[in-house]
């Protein structure tokens, strides 16, 4: 009998060490994402599919893959690192199907505020139906199947990793053509609310591991350059990129990382990352070289799919006679809006082997692939 309870003993904390290792190895056992076009895996296109041939997707699925991109996203990126699998999107979900390893909520062209503030101010959003707190919203319908209990969730939670966009660039793109740059600053404090709001029903809700991620620096963004066309040189920093909307990107980023603090200071307990999109994003366009990426005045913001015109956005991706670039791993920006596989690589990459990430985030098992 004493040698069974030994041996019952030897196996249970053998069993520990196992699981220790495990959890180690593997910190985070599942990912939820809420978000926009940078993370959508495929929940926009339920409402409109890409057609067949379409190029989106293309390098990487081979096939239209619900991305806004050539390949693959950071997000999944993130997702291999931590040997997770790719994110399901939640309006492809079937019944009974399992979502402990994660889902994503995110769908493109999302905003953070919802489509009632902006119907406030005559700005049509037709995608701000499907906001943050929409998003929020869909977690509510599914969290029972991720857990039931109190008990049950404390464990779930805390080995999930919650990432709260990006969001709050749709906001941003939508106020644009109606504001100028001083007013959109009046914007921002609104769009981070939000963004805290929702963090914060989310640690309610028993997420104890989060992201809450930047913006991209607009200013450098093809289709606005395309747009704004300004003839003014002081309007561009040294690179091409515009100063003034990089400028509003960095306002927003500051009452951001201050309610990031707040939220870390109302929940002790919680541990919430700030992805820096920014700058993970802007060293592209600044040494486009260094990452073999084509380059120039005007190289620089090539896109790779469209067609002619001043970079290369005479024509809409995947419409009309719009071309695909012979290297798309070449150009930064894929269609004017997006950027392509590659440039998404190397942010996950500098995301999780830094210096973009604050605080670092859990090590991953695995590298980014190279490929």
């Amino acid at each position: 009998m004493k040698s069974l309870i030994l041996f019952s003993l030897i196996f249970a904390c053998s069993f520990l060490r196992n699981v220790d290792s495990y959890n180690n190895l593997f910190p985070y056992q599942a990912f939820i994402n809420f978000g926009d076009s940078i993370s959508d895996t495929g929940n926009a296109v339920t409402h409109k599919p890409f057609p067949a041939n379409s190029p989106y997707g293309s390098t990487y699925f081979k096939r239209p893959s619900g991305r806004m991109s050539n390949g693959r996203l950071i997000i999944d990126f993130l997702a291999k690192a931590y040997g997770l699998p790719l994110l399901p999107p939640y309006l492809t979900l079937t019944k009974g199907q399992d979502v402990k390893k994660g889902v994503n909520f995110a769908y493109s062209g999302s905003t953070a505020l919802p489509k009632s503030f902006f119907d406030l101010r005559g700005i049509d959003v037709p995608e701000a139906a499907y906001s943050l707190g929409t998003q929020l919203e869909w977690f509510h319908k599914l969290k029972p199947s991720l857990c039931r209990t109190k008990i049950e969730c404390d464990n779930y939670f805390k080995n999930t990793l919650v990432l709260v966009g990006e969001i709050g660039g749709n906001d941003i793109n939508a106020i644009i053509p109606h504001k100028n740059i001083t007013e959109i600053r009046e914007f921002v404090p609104h769009i981070v609310q939000m963004i805290s709001h929702v963090t914060s029903e989310l640690i309610k809700e028993g997420a104890v591991q989060l992201v809450v991620p930047g913006n991209f620096p607009i200013g450098c963004n093809s289709y606005l350059l395309h747009t704004v066309n300004s003839d003014k040189k002081e309007d561009y920093d040294s690179f091409g990129c515009l100063k003034p909307y990089n400028a509003a990107i960095k306002y927003f980023h500051e009452h951001l990382r201050k309610a990031v603090d707040t939220l870390r200071q109302q929940n002790p307990h919680v541990n919430i990352t700030y992805f820096d999109y920014y700058d993970a994003a802007l060293r592209l366009f600044q040494a486009p070289e260094k990452y073999d990426f084509i380059f120039g005045k005007i190289k620089t913001f090539e896109v790779c799919c469209g067609k002619g015109d001043q970079y290369n956005l005479g024509g809409v991706c995947g419409t009309g006679d719009a071309t695909v670039c012979p290297d798309p791993s070449k150009h930064i920006n894929w269609d004017g809006f997006h950027l392509t596989e590659a440039s998404y690589r190397l942010v996950a990459k500098g995301l999780i082997e830094g210096p973009f990430a604050n605080p670092p985030l859990k090590p991953p098992p695995f590298k980014i692939p190279q490929e």
